[in-house]
């Protein structure tokens, strides 16, 4: 009995460290400015998190931390290390990864973490470096037909060494070229994922909990978005963009459901048969709310390029809303709603 009880009760671990896992990096990701205290801590939290944690949860959070500026570089290098399957996203994305880290992966690892960090954006003369002689490394280890002795004595130093300078100058050529290629796509339109069970659990449970930070932090994270868009979708106290946004993503109705009563009880009043939730949900389709949730990924990313540095929220020097034409911003000041956004979420504790 005492075997069968522990048989069940291994897969409810496994989910509550997943659950942590995310946790702990969705309340990192919160911290605009992380002191060296910080890093040193949430270095030492998620180390043995990452490796205690299921393949999905550990990809969920590479793919956070991707995003995010200020990973510690031995979070960097445990997430690099990682199988590809898990490593590649943040390999190729994230901006925090050092040159030191990224060259030490691609003398520790395979062809394909090589690969993956050759498709970053900006790579230094010292990675592509890296990447030429782990290339030279793979080739000198394939076995190739052996050439007679009088041959080799035939072949002429110079040849030798135009043949050698000739093969690098290919090889870096062929890296650069690698490392160029998603350039030449076409327009790059945010790609909206399907919600993951993970993020699907941690946004019921924040909302259940009235967290309304853990809440937008986790949001952000599951639109792979700024905290700043996930906190102004959270602010429109309709209820409907935050609906647009878990419509998009694929959550379950019930949930949907669940969620905007308990951050905006108002949804939970009836109208007649149904809530207001319900007739919400209803008057949305996947199709639509995906459109939609795409404009405003690409307005915070054209936002984001366009800016340098971080401005606070809700400055007066902020750009234009990414989901308001500016004739609805004025509308909204004139009508008073903006100091409604003080209104507390969730439930009353």
């Amino acid at each position: 009995m005492a075997d069968r009880f522990r048989e069940l009760e291994r897969p409810q671990a496994g989910r509550l460290k997943d659950v942590v896992l995310m946790a702990t990096v969705t309340g990192f990701e919160g911290l605009r400015h992380p002191r060296r205290s910080d890093l040193k801590q949430f270095a030492e939290l998620f180390e043995p998190l990452f490796a205690a944690s299921s393949d999905e949860a550990r990809r969920q959070a590479a793919a956070a931390l991707s995003q995010c500026p200020h990973v510690p570089q031995s979070v960097a290098l445990l997430i690099g290390n990682a199988p590809v399957s898990i490593a590649a996203i943040f390999l190729t994305r994230s901006t925090s990864i050092s040159d030191a880290t990224l060259m030490q992966i691609i003398r520790a690892q395979g062809p394909a973490h090589a690969t993956a960090i050759a498709r970053r954006e900006n790579l230094s003369v010292h990675v592509v470096d890296a990447l030429v002689e782990r290339r030279q490394t793979a080739s000198a280890l394939v076995k190739t037909p052996e050439v007679p002795a009088a041959a080799e004595m035939r072949l002429s130093a110079p040849a030798s060494d135009a043949a050698k300078l000739l093969r690098e100058e290919q090889l870096r050529s062929d890296i650069k070229a690698l490392a160029r290629a998603p350039k030449q796509d076409g327009p790059n339109d945010p790609v909206i994922a399907p919600v993951s069970p993970l993020h699907e659990a941690l946004l019921v449970r924040f909302a259940r909990s009235g967290e309304a930070n853990l809440f937008a932090a986790s949001l952000a994270s599951a639109l792979s978005t700024s905290l700043e868009l996930g906190e102004r979708i959270l602010l429109d106290i309709s209820g409907q963009q935050l609906a647009i946004a878990l419509t998009a993503l694929g959550m379950q109705p019930a949930d949907t459901l669940f969620i905007l009563g308990a951050l905006y009880p108002d949804l939970g009043e009836r109208f007649g048969g149904a809530t207001r939730g319900d007739a919400l949900i209803a008057s949305l389709t996947p199709e639509t709310s995906r459109l939609r949730l795409q404009s405003w990924l690409r307005m915070e990313q054209e936002e984001a390029a366009a800016k340098a540095e971080h401005q606070p929220y809700l400055a007066p020097e902020r750009g234009a809303d990414p989901r308001r034409t500016p004739v609805a911003k004025e509308t909204t000041a004139r009508d008073g709603a903006v100091p409604q956004q003080n209104r507390a979420f969730g439930r009353g504790r």
